[in-house]
């Protein structure tokens, strides 16, 4: 740990902290002030004082080599084994995830970056028994680094008596670390950008990607980043965000399972964004739809890469029939993705790379990515973005158990250091769990019913938390009281992972 926190190493982030933490404070306020405002009209549209840029023509930086093919990334935690497989997975690209599939235990933030480091230096090995992982020799995927969002802090880093901010924590660390080093083999410090809501909190990115350069004297420029649309505010701002970042963006991904949280948490004042159970939610909805075609258009138009998102489904090498399943619905999702003019996706486990490899191979036909698909066609207004009535499906008792059981499992699995977690043969991340738990609020405090006319009450909630209860027993103590906080208090919290972080080391 002394070597990662290497008093240069301390500095450097402080000095980030005391650049930028007060902008960051700033830009919460907003968003709390922008939540008010939702609170009271219900509705978003296009920002008109940036419609010029919308309306230029412009482009973001060209593309280093290492990132011009992105056909498939996996994407994961940071721990060792993790690590290894990921690299050694036959990815383009692997997302090194410091953020929704990790839980920030220090050792896990600390170890993490210990992993990086060895994994950009390919000395990363793991003995467990008589089993050695270690890197297979070749090419390796190119290393895309996740730090957390903007709204967490990091208490184990304190400057001048404060929390430091988690974000400059993850990214100052791994920039300091390994910024030069990438550099010298070829490659480059690049990052995917999570959780942000506006243009402003992409500025403040920039920002921090010059400061940084500046002070460790790397080539301006050298930072790439992609960043994930996973906020509905984010969704009328692709153009923005981009140009903010126009120095230093590769893309933006399609982040779509906080993209429906946060659906679910904007409107969370308003019953006409009531959704159904989250599995009736595809990316076949008109507003989901809206959503992907727009971020393609987008991105192809300023020379951006446009990347997929995650889909559920994992394989169970014990039941082939698991197995088969998830391999028929991850293909569907990468082929209409492929179709849409996506130029990769995302995975989350080693035996799904191959399905993606082999529809975005057959869709790219020799090319490494979809750059010239323009997409003139694709007319997305406000209303389309915003378009929940048209969801098909209901509010079902199953439902309301697979939330529920979800819900608690994943924070039990979070708590124990875990951050994506395998429940019912489907990829949980923090994401999903946000989803699980702001729909029982949503729906509790917006009166909706069930399918039977059941009305959705704490009472009705209450007592089936308890009945699963039963079957996950009192080992799941402590994430039942956390799930019942986010999920049936009277104000709704804003991101789980907050209350969740106070109580882990």
């Amino acid at each position: 740990m002394t070597d990662i926190l290497s008093p240069a190493a301390v500095e450097f982030v402080t000095e980030l902290q005391r650049r930028f933490r007060p902008r960051r404070d700033e830009l919460l306020a907003a968003r709390a002030r922008r939540q008010e405002e939702l609170d009271r009209t219900g509705t978003l549209d296009f920002l008109p004082e940036t419609a010029s840029i919308r309306e230029a023509e412009w482009a973001v930086a060209e593309a280093p080599p290492d990132l011009v093919d992105r056909r498939v990334e996996i994407t994961g935690p940071t721990d060792r084994k993790m690590t290894i497989n990921a690299l050694n997975s036959g990815a383009k690209v692997w997302l090194a995830d410091l953020e929704d599939a990790n839980t920030p235990h220090w050792a896990n933030v600390v170890g993490g970056q210990r992993s990086l480091f060895e994994a950009v230096r390919r000395t990363i090995s793991l003995q467990q028994g008589d089993k050695l992982y270690a890197l297979h020799p070749g090419p390796l995927p190119t290393i895309v680094v996740r730090p957390r969002g903007w709204h967490l802090d990091e208490r184990h880093f304190e400057v001048d008596g404060s929390p430091g901010v988690a974000a400059l924590v993850d990214f100052g660390l791994h920039f300091f670390h390994n910024a030069a080093e990438l550099l010298a083999r070829g490659s480059g410090p690049y990052y995917y950008l999570p959780k942000m809501e506006s243009h402003l909190e992409a500025r403040l990115w920039n920002d921090v990607f010059c400061a940084a350069q500046e002070l460790l004297d790397i080539p301006h420029g050298s930072i790439r980043a992609t960043v994930l649309i996973e906020t509905i505010t984010a969704a009328f701002e692709m153009d923005e965000i981009l140009w903010e970042l126009r120095e230093h963006a590769s893309g933006l991904n399609a982040g779509r399972w906080d993209y429906l949280f946060s659906l679910i948490k904007k409107f969370r004042a308003h019953a006409s964004y009531t959704l159904p159970d989250r599995a009736d939610v595809t990316m076949a909805a008109p507003f989901l739809r809206a959503y992907a075609q727009l971020l393609v258009k987008t991105c192809h138009r300023r020379g951006a890469f446009a990347m997929g998102g995650m889909a559920a489904f994992i394989p169970n090498r014990r039941d082939p029939e698991v197995t088969a399943t998830a391999l028929a619905k991850v293909r569907q999702d990468k082929e209409r993705e492929a179709a849409d003019g996506f130029d990769g996706s995302w995975v989350a486990h080693p035996d799904l790379v191959p399905v993606c490899l082999e529809v975005f191979d057959k869709a790219l036909g020799g090319q490494p990515n979809q750059l010239d698909r323009q997409r003139p066609d694709v007319q997305v207004a406000a209303r389309d973005l915003l378009d929940v009535s048209t969801v098909p499906g209901a509010i079902t008792r199953a439902g309301l158990r697979t939330n529920i059981d979800v819900g608690i499992r994943y924070i039990q699995s979070w708590l124990s250091g875990n951050g994506a977690a395998a429940i019912n043969n489907l990829m949980e991340d923090a994401a999903t769990a946000e989803i699980s738990r702001s729909q029982l609020w949503q729906w509790m405090h917006n009166g909706a019913t069930l399918d039977d006319g059941t009305p959705i009450s704490r009472e009705l909630l209450e007592g089936m938390i308890e009945a699963e209860m039963a079957a996950l027993g009192p080992d799941f103590a402590t994430a039942r009281k956390l799930f019942e906080q986010v999920a049936l208090a009277d104000d709704f919290t804003e991101f789980l992972t907050v209350p969740a972080g106070e109580l882990i080391d």
